[in-house]
This record gives structure tokens, sequence and C-alpha cells, in this order.
């Protein structure tokens, strides 16, 4: 049985920090597409970020240089480091994984694994 437990989030102050974790159990997730999308109430969900199969990085542009992506192997666990936090990041998290790439970029939520998410939530 495939799982996405995610973890990490909380509430902080505007320029604060927060780091998300993802631990993958049943399928050797790193063969897949994997990374973070957002849905926040009343707003589209949106990609934050992802790795490809090939290990390459991408970020959506309000993340991009704030946000990083990391992962470790051997542990099956996705990360996702946050700082500089601004009040419209606040959302749930998903983490996903799924073996198209597009789908990861276009439509995360169509991703063939999610975690059931977890709330950040960042004060102005």
């Amino acid at each position: 049985q495939v799982q996405l437990v995610e973890s990490g989030g909380g509430s902080v102050e505007a320029g604060g920090s927060l780091k998300l974790s993802c631990v993958a159990s049943g399928y050797t997730y790193r063969w897949y597409c994997r990374g973070w999308f957002r849905q926040a109430p009343g707003k589209e969900r949106e990609r934050v970020a992802h790795i490809d199969s090939a290990g390459w990085t991408s970020y959506e542009d309000s993340v991009q240089g704030r946000f990083t992506i990391s992962e470790d192997n051997a542990k099956n666990t996705l990360y996702l480091q946050m700082n500089s936090l601004k009040p419209e990041d606040s959302g749930r998290y998903y983490c996903a994984a799924d073996p198209r790439w597009f789908i990861l970029l276009y439509s995360p939520d169509k991703s063939e694994y999610r975690g059931q998410g977890t709330q950040v939530t960042v004060a102005s």
C-alpha cells in the first residue's frame, strides 16, 4: 500500500520559516516525479516545487529563492524548506508523486499518489 505522509506544518509570522517533510512508503518514490502543491481557501491549487525523475528541480515563480525542495533517498523522504514566508503562502500543503512530470507541473492534485496534507498559516 502506497502512502505519503506529510508533517511540519504550523503557524508562523511573516518572515518566518518552516520545513515540511513527506515520508513515502510502499513504492520506490524516486522513480517518480515528486513534489509539493498547495491549496488555499478560495484559490486554485498551485504547484509549489517538484523534482523530476532525472533529479531536476523546478519551482513556482512565487516561491523561487525562498523555498527549497530536497530529499533523502535513504529515508524515502521529501522535504520543503520554506523561508521568508508570506501570508499568501498560507494554505494546505500536499506531497504528490506521479510518473508524469506534466502532472506534477500542471495538475498535481491529479497525481497518482497524494498525501493528506499539512496546514501552513502565515500571519501578517
